[in-house]
């Protein structure tokens, strides 16, 4: 059956000729899923930005969004790139208010732009006051769920799931793929120390009550001595917490980043960015035999073959 693409204009339904190599791309936080493809124009297809766009693999359905680009040339084909409805969390507001928790904002910003919603797990934490001046919305929920995060532990993903905002605790986002050196065409591995890697946190308050400056520090000696300080600061607008806050942010940052990338995997219709897949592989100075998150997913259809590129992280390879 392979991968079939609709598209509906108004009450019609069309099913267009798509040249090969349609790419659907997905990724964790802060991008809407996108779909590229190219159809071949006739004189019975007309469709619109704005209509909306569905994809299904194998009578799977992978992705639902919306036309936002067209553009054609003189062979009479044309070029479309659709989004989910995560391209909407890229308005931008204003929010102050108190005692939300994460999957709450969510669910105040889905009512208030009129989005769908799905699955919305609870995500437990409540935070102090939220203010979000002239914020894309991505970044609003970005910064609650980091901020849920960093004071439970736990990480949430935030996706669309054909139509449906979806919120869902990683965990709960296991899948059965395995990725091992069969499984792969070719992989692609780095580790590095030089990006969002920590030994050291301070975390400052000035505390207007006595006049003075408060500092929260947590580091780790051992690591300084491997690889130099490497500080995070921030001005924080609350003691509360802040001590424990700061020994959260060093046994989050605190350790290297690995990226790995696996290329021309078999596409399956359950892989999106948030999925949990088992790994196998020798890497090198690590051998991954683990659960790996995939940060990003990108999908390439072809009439004879559907393939995935994962890039993954997660336990030590937590970015």
């Amino acid at each position: 059956m392979g991968a079939e693409i609709l598209i509906q204009h108004g009450s019609t339904i069309q099913y267009p000729a798509v040249v090969e190599g349609a790419k659907l791309t997905l990724e964790r936080k802060g991008t809407p899923g996108k779909l590229t493809f190219t159809v071949v124009k006739d004189s019975k297809l007309n469709f619109q930005e704005g209509d909306p766009v569905k994809l299904t693999l194998d009578g799977t359905p992978m992705f639902y969004g919306f036309v936002f680009i067209k553009s054609r040339d003189k062979d009479g084909t044309i070029d479309v790139t659709a989004y989910d409805q995560l391209r909407y969390l890229k308005n931008k507001d204003t929010i102050t208010e108190e005692g939300l928790k994460a999957s709450d904002l969510l669910k105040r910003i889905a009512t208030d732009f009129r989005l769908n919603l799905g699955t919305v797990e609870d995500t437990g934490y409540t935070m102090e006051t939220v203010v979000e001046e002239n914020q894309t919305l991505f970044d609003m929920i970005q910064n609650a769920l980091d901020e849920t995060l960093l004071n439970t532990g736990k990480l949430y993903v935030l996706y669309d799931d054909v139509g449906s905002l979806t919120l869902k605790d990683i965990n709960s986002m296991k899948t059965n793929l395995l990725i091992d050196m069969e499984a792969a065409e070719n992989f692609s591995y780095s580790s590095s120390i030089d990006d969002a890697t920590y030994n050291k946190i301070k975390l400052a308050f000035n505390n207007e009550k006595t006049g003075k400056r408060e500092l929260y520090v947590a580091q780790d000696g051992e690591k300084i001595n491997q690889w130099g300080v490497l500080q995070y600061f921030e001005e924080i607008q609350t003691a509360t917490g802040a001590a424990a806050k700061a020994e959260a942010m060093l046994a989050h940052y605190d350790r290297k980043t690995r990226k790995l990338t696996i290329k021309n995997a078999f596409a399956r219709p359950d892989i999106r960015a948030g999925s949990a897949v088992m790994v196998s592989l020798n890497l090198g100075d690590i051998i991954a035999n683990q659960y790996l998150m995939a940060e990003k997913v990108v999908f390439t259809f072809k009439e004879d073959e559907n393939m995935m590129d994962l890039t993954l992280v997660g336990g030590e390879f937590v970015a």
